[in-house]
């Protein structure tokens, strides 16, 4: 066996460099969310709700109609919930309805769905099935296909995406045993030899990675004579030799995921597969992201309509007290907030699919807001419908049918949504990255004047520009349309809500610039209160969004009295959770929880652990990636 592994070495300060390189430095396009952080609520950057054009209509109900009867009679939930695996069928099925080329170009033999009609896909099939949900999901939102959309050679595109679009899955490697959000630690390498590269190394949690074709890998190429390095992506042949899937990993949900580690040995990638130039790796995932993230929130948002349904039906016949349980007010309560925030998430879901298809706005905060939200909100919806259903919540849906109820898999749903909150950037890396975009104005033009490491003479040049900016932005945040009482008068009864989003903003904004001002460079350590700022963020944003959809149903015709009292009670309850939100961020036991956290670290409570057992072995917390040839069976498999 050869030595273990050496890792980079990565200060702080050079892993955040290194995410810093990746992001996208500037905004060429319009952002509403951006806007918004900054106190500066532009309804005209989401209203009128953009539309689609008719062909795409078209094309994506067509679709969605063939879908809609492929996941009525060929997708078998309960079964792959049984067996842990999506049976082979089912995966031939999706192909020969096209749904592996959902968002490819007809010109590579694929659908060419718009981000809107492709999430509503995402939605239906993932209430179907989740896993299956996550299987097309990671093979299009940010396996091979997007990034080869993004940044591929015309050769790359003509060679793969026509095998992607009918038969081709593909999955995408970037996480190791050691290494998560914290890239600059990436340990894989791909050594450039003659017209290739060797790579080697260890992935972990490569969703379809067990049955994939092809995949998208991140490797760190080391820079040298001719080679610029840093982290690369690749599309690699899953078959190629010294490639072995070594796990097929088990989750606590979606059972069905086809997830497992993946180990590379010396194996050649020629240079005509690399992705882009050299160390532009981390910025195309970024990139792809951007609207790869959308997916995620669109089966959270199916999820919730499911939970809306079984809500209603189960508590309009369940009795409690001589009435329907849904009469008393303590599970009311529950299906008010299950109803109100199903009808947010999709508006916020289907305003950022469409924003993403016109491409006149940048929408990297608006897609990462949507993410996070969806991901935590849907969440709670489905643990309140487990506890609208009782034991019945708990019990699995197998249980329910053998002794003669409806098998209603609500604990399931639980279990499978519950990944959402990690996936694609858990929620606390979200709100990280969320704060490091709301915040970029006031980085750029004063970021020097709070870096330590700045001269005295770099530190005059930025107070002067800080000076030119905070002086025309700062007046800004007095006054404006949500202190007039006629503002937003178009929107009838929802009109208050918007005002109140308007004067909310800019509190918001003035909120940030006081933290900034307050703790300078110490702020990127108040990862609390910048939580707390992102979620004040996501609540406007979806308010926005709410109201802005629900005045469309109302202007088409299309349930828009129930639309604008959907919109409404989520408004008021966004408002409630916002003002506590907002007495957060200056009354909390942040710096208490800090001294609480270096006594558990230095071990002054481990008293408090006595009388227990731990169920668990002591393995170690990391597996060893130590690179070389593999010892395990190769589980990769084909779909025939």
């Amino acid at each position: 066996m050869s030595a273990p592994t050496q890792r980079p070495k990565v200060t702080a300060h050079e892993a955040r460099q290194t995410a810093e390189a990746a992001r996208e430095q500037d905004w060429h396009k319009p952002s509403f969310a951006k806007e918004l952080f900054l106190g500066r609520f532009r309804l005209d950057l989401i209203h009128p709700h953009p539309l689609p054009a008719d062909e795409d209509v078209r094309r994506g109900e067509a679709f969605l109609a063939t879908l809609r009867t492929f996941c009525e009679t060929r997708i078998d939930g309960a079964r792959i919930e049984r067996e842990a695996r999506i049976p082979d069928e089912t995966i031939t099925g999706l192909k020969e309805i096209g749904a592996l080329g959902m968002k490819i170009d007809p010109a590579y033999g694929g659908l060419g769905l718009t981000q809107l009609y492709y999430n509503r896909a995402l939605a239906l099939v993932g209430s179907a099935s989740p896993a299956v949900g996550a299987l097309l999901s990671a093979h299009q939102s940010i396996g091979v296909p997007q990034p080869l959309k993004l940044f591929g050679t015309q050769e790359q595109k003509d060679a793969f995406l026509p095998r992607l679009a009918r038969n081709d899955l593909s999955a995408f490697l970037l996480t190791e045993p050691d290494v998560g959000s914290d890239p600059a630690r990436l340990a894989t390498t791909a050594v450039p030899e003659d017209d290739t590269y060797v790579l080697d190394g260890v992935k972990l949690w490569t969703t379809n990675g067990v049955v994939a074709d092809l995949l998208v890998v991140m490797a760190r190429v080391p820079a040298s004579e001719g080679h610029r390095g840093g982290i690369t992506a690749f599309v690699v042949e899953a078959d190629s030799p010294g490639i072995t899937v070594e796990h097929r990993n088990a989750f606590m949900g979606l059972r069905g995921l086809e997830n497992g580690v993946t180990r590379f040995h010396r194996v050649r990638v020629p240079a005509s597969q690399r992705i882009g130039p050299e160390g532009s790796g981390l910025k195309i995932a970024l990139t792809t992201l951007n609207t790869g993230r959308l997916s995620l929130p669109a089966a959270c948002a199916g999820a919730a309509k499911w939970c809306l349904k079984i809500a209603r039906e189960w508590s309009g016949v369940r009795e409690q007290w001589g009435g329907p349980v849904a009469r008393h007010e303590a599970v009311g309560t529950k299906i008010s907030f299950i109803s109100a925030t199903a009808f947010a998430l999709e508006a916020v879901v289907d305003l950022a699919s469409q924003l993403a298809d016109e491409d006149r706005n940048d929408i990297r905060i608006e897609a990462a807001l949507a993410k996070l939200y969806g991901s935590e909100k849907a969440w709670l919806i489905a643990d309140e419908l487990v506890q609208i259903r009782g034991g019945r919540g708990y019990e699995t849906a197998d249980s329910l049918a053998a002794r003669g109820e409806r098998a209603v898999p609500a604990e399931q749903l639980l279990r499978d949504l519950r990944i959402n909150r990690i996936f694609e950037g858990s929620t606390e890396i979200m709100h990280l990255l969320i704060a490091r975009e709301a915040v970029d104005a006031h980085l750029s033009v004063a970021g020097d004047l709070i870096d330590p490491a700045t001269s005295l003479g770099d530190k005059a040049k930025a107070g002067v520009r800080a000076g030119g900016f905070y002086a025309r932005w700062l007046p800004g945040l007095v006054a404006g349309p949500g202190q007039l009482p006629g503002a937003y008068g178009e929107f009838g009864d929802l009109a208050g809500h918007l005002r109140y989003v308007e004067r909310t903003s800019r509190k918001l904004a003035r909120s940030t610039f006081y933290a900034m001002s307050r703790w300078q460079g110490r702020m990127e350590l108040k990862q609390a209160f910048l939580g707390r700022i992102v979620d004040i963020g996501a609540e406007l944003f979806a308010m926005s969004a709410a109201c802005v959809r629900a005045e469309l149903l109302r202007t088409t015709g299309d349930h828009g009295r129930e639309a604008h009292e959907l919109a409404d009670a989520f408004c008021r309850q966004a408002r409630l959770r916002t003002e506590e939100l907002f007495g957060r961020l200056w009354s909390n036991t942040d710096d208490l929880d800090r001294r609480i956290v270096d006594g558990v670290l230095d071990g002054r409570y481990t008293w408090l652990e006595a009388g227990i057992v731990d169920p668990g072995d002591d393995g170690p917390w990391i597996a060893d990636a130590t690179p070389g040839p593999s010892v395990e069976e190769n589980v990769h498999r084909r779909i025939p």
